[in-house]
């Protein structure tokens, strides 16, 4: 049974590692206020970097007049713009991998050519969040589309690895239960992008209730997720009132309770099932991703709690990506073409594939 690493393996974990490290470094830059540093797309007021000649100062106030120069917050764009970049060369370098070994056996082929579709999408969003001002519907696309390449990335590094053991097909509730969670989880980090892109992070300021009540009565969801909103000028800051933004993290804290309650129930059943690792990772994800966001409330949206957050919210999803992979993967065939043992999760023994 062939169990090794295939090609390609150490590129895809590559890819994955700065594909979370252009999340983090996106969640900066959103929070630094540094989304508009550079007005235009993909330079930077005309320039590969930000403009620092006075030559190239004068360039950049004469065609950006309403916008200008401000070199830390232009970095911070930038930088986020090199990494993406990098990212964007190391999935069709996996392309193109995968379409030259394409008859190797086992060579992956629709996800690396997937992941290059969802790149191009994402560098497009990426385009709009700068030539729509900070959209929020962009904004939370673009990040969407991060997390996406981000799941299909670590997903393309388990089917290479080689080294995730097949497991004899568990309970079809279990099944279930792991891919609701996952759309959960998703849905969670999507209003999570509508918070930050609508400023309301900070607009209650108390635990566990929301300017001293339990369900404030000024909360006003109808105009909180008004989808179809009108484009800028410049949603720099938010456009929403205090209400709509109250209602808005309120939303997100009724759906971080939904979150726990659902990964609570899927780690106990995971346990259950004699996946106690699973269990204790995801756990262990959840646990994080709840204390950063508490502390994010207590203290008012320090940066590197904020960040920190953006980055739990994908190891998150990552660990889901990780718990749906075991829950499915099928039981490998050996060279001969017969089904190989399938792997008993409670003991950790290979029995056989008849009996898994």
């Amino acid at each position: 049974m062939d169990t090794g690493r295939k090609p390609g393996f150490r590129l895809a974990l590559f890819a994955t590692l700065l594909a979370f490290a252009v999340v983090l470094l996106g969640a900066y830059t959103r929070l630094t206020h540094a989304g508009l540093g550079c007005p235009d797309w993909p330079g930077c007021y005309g320039f590969l970097a930000v403009p620092s000649s006075e030559a190239q100062l004068a360039h950049a106030e004469l065609h950006f007049p309403d916008a200008p120069v401000e070199a830390q917050k232009g970095w911070n764009e930038m930088i986020h713009r090199y990494f993406a970049g990098s990212l964007g060369l190391a999935i069709l370098a996996l392309a193109l991998q995968a379409l030259r070994r394409r008859a190797d056996a086992g060579q992956p082929r629709g996800l690396p050519l997937a992941l290059l579709g969802v790149v191009v999408v994402q560098a497009l969003f990426g385009m709009w969040t700068v030539t729509l001002k900070l959209w929020p519907q962009v904004v939370v696309a673009h990040l969407l589309g991060g997390m996406t390449t981000l799941a299909l990335l670590f997903l393309l590094g388990l089917r290479l690895s080689g080294a995730v053991p097949a497991l004899p097909a568990p309970a079809a509730g279990l099944r279930l239960l792991a891919g609701a969670a996952l759309a959960l989880v998703v849905g969670q980090i999507a209003l999570g992008g509508w918070v930050s892109s609508n400023y309301a992070a900070v607009a209650c300021l108390d635990l566990p209730t929301c300017h001293g009540q339990w369900w404030p009565e000024e909360a006003d969801f109808a105009n909180a997720f008004h989808l179809s909103q009108e484009i800028g000028p410049s949603y720099l800051g938010g456009m929403l009132d205090g209400p709509a933004r109250t209602a808005i993290h309120l939303s997100h804290r009724l759906g971080a309770l939904a979150v726990a309650l659902v990964l609570s129930a899927l780690a106990w059943r995971l346990w259950r099932h004699g996946l106690g690792r699973l269990a204790a990772l995801l756990l262990a994800a959840l646990l994080l991703q709840l204390g950063l966001g508490v502390g994010n409330v207590l203290w008012q949206l320090p940066l590197p709690l904020a960040v920190a957050h953006n980055g739990g919210a994908a190891l998150l999803l990552l660990s889901l990506v990780l718990v749906n992979y075991r829950l499915r993967v099928q039981p490998v065939r050996d060279f001969d073409g017969s089904r190989a043992p399938a792997w008993e999760p409670r003991t950790g023994r290979s029995v056989p594939a008849d009996l898994g």
